[in-house]
C-alpha cells in the first residue's frame, strides 16, 4: 500500500500547477534526474512518479529504464552448438567409457549404437570416436528462431560438384555422338565412290543421315524449345530456370488505375487488379476508347468473326488438327472457311431432302421483311400507370400447354360446361369426352332428358287435372292442397328411411355395448379379487422367503371397467351392512 502523502494546502497546490505549467510553456527550468539528466515535463505523471516500493528520493526514471545489471548476456548469431565428433579414436578401452563402443562421452544405456556381441570394454576394438560436448548456451529469441543455425556452406560444394560431373558427362557423350556421326558419314561418301555413283546418287544416300541429322538437331534444341507456346503476351520464360512466370499486365499497357484520377470514377481493387466499370463513363463514349471496363465486351466490327474463329481453332486443335490463330491466322481463316462453306452446302443438302420426301416447301415462303417489319397506324394510349386507356388489347400471354385446341369439330373446349356434378363441352352441352359435337340439338336433346324437364312435364300435367277438378266444382280453391312432386316425394322417403336405419343401428350398437361393458366389468372384479388374494398371501410370508421384486407390479393404463370394479369392490366404514355376512 502506497505511503500517504503529506497533504498540500490550497496555495502550496497551486504554486505546483503553475510551475507545472510553466515547465511546459519552456519558461522555467525542467526537472533534473540523479544522472544529471532532464525529465521531459510533457510525460505524465503516472508514467514519471516512481512507486512507492522503489524507494526513490527525487525526481527520477529509472523505474521506467531497463536495469542493465539484470540483463542476461546472449551469445552472437554465429555462435550456436557444435554437433559430431571430435575425430580422436582411442586405441585401448579407457576406464569409465562406454561398454559397448568405448565412447568417453556417454554410458552403455545412452549408447545409440548397434549392440555387440562382445563390447569394446572386453575385446578393446573398434572403439568409437567421441562426441562433442555441447555448452548451455545462452541464445536469445533470434538465435532459437535461426532456421541456418549451425549449417556448413560447405556442404552445399557437394551438389555442385555432382552436377558439374553431369554437365561434364553430358558433354562428353555429345562429342562422341558427333564423332560416330562424322565417321558414318566418311564410310557412307567412300562406298558411294567405290560404286562409281553420281552425285545425285550419293546424295541420295546421304539422305537419310541427313533426315536422322535433323532429328538429333530437334532433341538437342528440346530443351530450348519446349516451352515456345508459352512465349505469349502477358507470360514470360526464362530457359536457365526452366519456369514460366505470368505477367498480371503488359507492360506497354497504361495502368488502369491511371486511365481516370477522378476519386469518384471507376473502382479499382488492387487485389485482383481488376477495374469492372468503365473508368470513361461520364468522358468519352465507350466505343472511341480502347478500354471501357473489365466487363464490357466489344460485339461491333469483326469482334464477333474473330471470336468465331477462335473456338473453331480450339475446336479443331481437341479433334487433332494443329491450329494456333496466333501463329497461323491465315491458315485459321482458310480452314473456317472452307468449314463454313461444307456447312451450309450439307445444311442445303438436308433440308431439299427432307422437303422431297414429307414435302410443305410452300409452308415455307415467308412474307418480305417490309411487311413484317413495317410501322403500324394504330393508335395506342397508356396511363401514367402503364394501363391501356384506348387502342388495340395487349395479347394474352399464352401458357406451356395446348390452348383453343377444339377436335371432333367442337367449338369450345373440354371442361367449359358443368352439370349434375359432370365437366362437358359448352357448345353442345355433351359430358362425354372425345364425342362429336351435336350443336344446337345436343343442348335440346340434354335439357328434355333431364329430371328437371321430366318434372316439370308431370308438374304441368297435374295442374291440368286439377285445373279441370277446381272447374268442375270437385274441390274449394281455399281447401286444395297442391301435390307433392317426384323430387319432394323421393326425398322424404329416403329421410324416412334414413331415420329408421339410425334408430335401429343405435338400438344394436347400445344393447352390443352393454353386453361388452358387463364382460370387461366381470373381468376386472375378477383380476381384482386374484391381486387382493395374492398381495395377502405374499403378506404372511416372512420376508426372507420372498422372491426379489415380489410386490412390484406392472403400471398399466387404468380403464373405466378397472375403476367401477374398483368402487364396487371397495368397503365403507359408513356402511352399516359392511361387516355384515
Amino acid at each position: 500500500m502506497a505511503a500517504a502523502q503529506p497533504k498540500m494546502s490550497r496555495e502550496e497546490y497551486r504554486r505546483a500547477k503553475d510551475l507545472e505549467e510553466a515547465r511546459k510553456a519552456g519558461t522555467a527550468p525542467a526537472e533534473v534526474d540523479e544522472s544529471g539528466k532532464d525529465i521531459n515535463p510533457h510525460i505524465p505523471q503516472y508514467i514519471s512518479k516512481a512507486p512507492w516500493y522503489f524507494g526513490a528520493k527525487g525526481p527520477t526514471l529509472s523505474h521506467q529504464r531497463t536495469d542493465e545489471t539484470h540483463v542476461k548476456e546472449h551469445v552472437p548469431l554465429d555462435v550456436h552448438y557444435v554437433r559430431g565428433t571430435t575425430g580422436q579414436v582411442a586405441t585401448r578401452y579407457r576406464k569409465g567409457a562406454c561398454e559397448n563402443c568405448g565412447a568417453l562421452t556417454h554410458k552403455k544405456s545412452e549408447c545409440i549404437e548397434r549392440p555387440r556381441k562382445a563390447g569394446a570394454k572386453f575385446t578393446g576394438k573398434d572403439i568409437a570416436p567421441d562426441e562433442i560436448i555441447v555448452k548451455d548456451l545462452s541464445l536469445d529469441f533470434e538465435s532459437k528462431r535461426d532456421r541456418w543455425a549451425g549449417y556448413d556452406v560447405n556442404e552445399y560444394q557437394k551438389v555442385i560438384h555432382e552436377y558439374e560431373a553431369i554437365d561434364e558427362e553430358k558433354r562428353r557423350m555429345k562429342a562422341e555422338e558427333m564423332r560416330q556421326k562424322e565417321l558414318e558419314e566418311a564410310k557412307a561418301r567412300q562406298a558411294a565412290e567405290a560404286k562409281g555413283e553420281t552425285p545425285a546418287g550419293a546424295a541420295a544416300a546421304e539422305k537419310p543421315d541427313s533426315e536422322s541429322s535433323d532429328s538429333e538437331d530437334d532433341e538437342d534444341d528440346e530443351e530450348k524449345g519446349y516451352a515456345d507456346k508459352a512465349d505469349q503476351p502477358g507470360m514470360h520464360f526464362d530457359p536457365k530456370l526452366r519456369q514460366t512466370v505470368r505477367n498480371l499486365r503488359i507492360r506497354e499497357d497504361t495502368a488502369k488505375y491511371l486511365r481516370n484520377l477522378d476519386i469518384n470514377s471507376a473502382y479499382y481493387d488492387p487485389k485482383t487488379r481488376s477495374m469492372r466499370s468503365n473508368p470513361y463513363a461520364s468522358l468519352k463514349d465507350p466505343k472511341d476508347v480502347n478500354f471501357a471496363g473489365d466487363n464490357f465486351v466489344r460485339f461491333s466490327g469483326q469482334v464477333a468473326d474473330v471470336a468465331q474463329k477462335q473456338l473453331f481453332a480450339w475446336e479443331a486443335t481437341e479433334r487433332g488438327v494443329d491450329l494456333n490463330m496466333m501463329a497461323d491466322p491465315t491458315k485459321v481463316e482458310l480452314m473456317h472457311k472452307e468449314y463454313s462453306q461444307k456447312k451450309e452446302k450439307f445444311t442445303e443438302q438436308q433440308k431439299q431432302s427432307i422437303l422431297e420426301k414429307y414435302g410443305g416447301a410452300e409452308h415455307l415462303a415467308a412474307p418480305p421483311k417490309e411487311l413484317l417489319l413495317a410501322q403500324t397506324e394504330h393508335y395506342v394510349e397508356y396511363s401514367k400507370h402503364g394501363r391501356l386507356i384506348k387502342g388495340q388489347e395487349k395479347a394474352k400471354v399464352s401458357s406451356k400447354y395446348l390452348e383453343d385446341v377444339h377436335p371432333k369439330n367442337h367449338l369450345s373446349v373440354w371442361g367449359s360446361f358443368w352439370n349434375n356434378f359432370r365437366w362437358g363441352y359448352a357448345c353442345c352441352h355433351s359430358l362425354e369426352r372425345n364425342s362429336y359435337c351435336t350443336g344446337e340439338a345436343g343442348k335440346q336433346a340434354l335439357q328434355e332428358s333431364s329430371a328437371e324437364a321430366m318434372l316439370r312435364s308431370r308438374l304441368e300435367d297435374k295442374a291440368g287435372a286439377a285445373g279441370e277438378a277446381a272447374a268442375a266444382g270437385s274441390a274449394d280453391e281455399d281447401t286444395h292442397k297442391e301435390p307433392k312432386s317426384m323430387v319432394e316425394e323421393h326425398r322424404e322417403r329416403m329421410k324416412k328411411e334414413k331415420k329408421e336405419k339410425k334408430k335401429k343401428r343405435k338400438t344394436d350398437d347400445d344393447s352390443d355395448d352393454e353386453a361388452k361393458h358387463k364382460k370387461e366389468l366381470a373381468e376386472a372384479m375378477e383380476r381384482i379379487s386374484r391381486e387382493e388374494k395374492e398381495a395377502e398371501a405374499m403378506l404372511k410370508l416372512d420376508e426372507r422367503d420372498r422372491n426379489y421384486n415380489s410386490l412390484r407390479r406392472d403400471h398399466k393404463e387404468v380403464t373405466e371397467a378397472d375403476m367401477e370394479a374398483y368402487r364396487l369392490k371397495r368397503a365403507r366404514a359408513d356402511d352399516p351392512m359392511a361387516n355384515f355376512s
